[in-house]
């Protein structure tokens, strides 16, 4: 297919890329900076949120590769099912992390040797492609609801293994910090 027969973009496609794209970097940059701002005082206990987060992390895995499993066998509405949950399971997790990394200190890894090397080698490439699997999810849900499901097709391949990569590390990170959590 060349790129003159892929169809233009309408004005409100251009319009929810521009969306999509300031989603994309605005994020990553909240999440950085509540990194290096002091923890703030919350009324609420939030020494239970790393485990919620391994939760949904795991749900979120389960959903991914159920999905996969119901497009490979034509059953869309199964798919659709699974691909929005997971995504909406994602942002509860985003939002819930926003709020325990807002409240709270970042925990140190107390592992030491050859554990302390693969613990930061799966969080460096777990955040690293958390941070670029936000637009890519986005732009391959936004392409399936707008119809063009060729584009949708071919992102979902780039799409799929990075989300399902960055949700399994997520569970390992916890299982392997949780030991040090106050």
């Amino acid at each position: 297919m060349s790129a003159n027969s892929l169809p233009a973009f309408t004005a409100n496609e251009k319009k929810m890329n521009r969306i999509i794209v300031a989603v994309s970097i605005a994020v990553p940059v909240v999440v950085a900076v509540l990194f290096y701002t002091p923890a703030v005082r919350l009324s609420l206990d939030v020494s239970r949120l790393p485990a919620f987060h391994a939760l949904l992390n795991g749900t979120v895995s389960l959903l991914l590769l159920a999905g996969f499993m119901f497009i490979r066998r034509k059953m869309i509405t199964a798919h659709r099912a699974s691909m929005m949950s997971a995504f909406v399971l994602s942002a509860v997790f985003l939002v819930s992390y926003v709020v325990y990394h807002a409240a709270s200190e970042s925990t140190p890894f107390g592992g030491e040797g050859f554990i302390r090397t693969l613990y930061y080698i799966i969080l460096l490439s777990h955040i690293l492609l958390a941070a670029i699997i936000l637009p890519l999810v986005l732009f391959t849900i936004y392409r399936a609801i707008s119809g063009r499901l060729e584009q949708h097709r071919k992102l979902a391949r780039w799409t799929f293994p990075t989300w399902l990569y960055v949700s399994v590390p997520g569970v390992i990170v916890y299982l392997m910090i949780a030991p040090y959590y106050a």
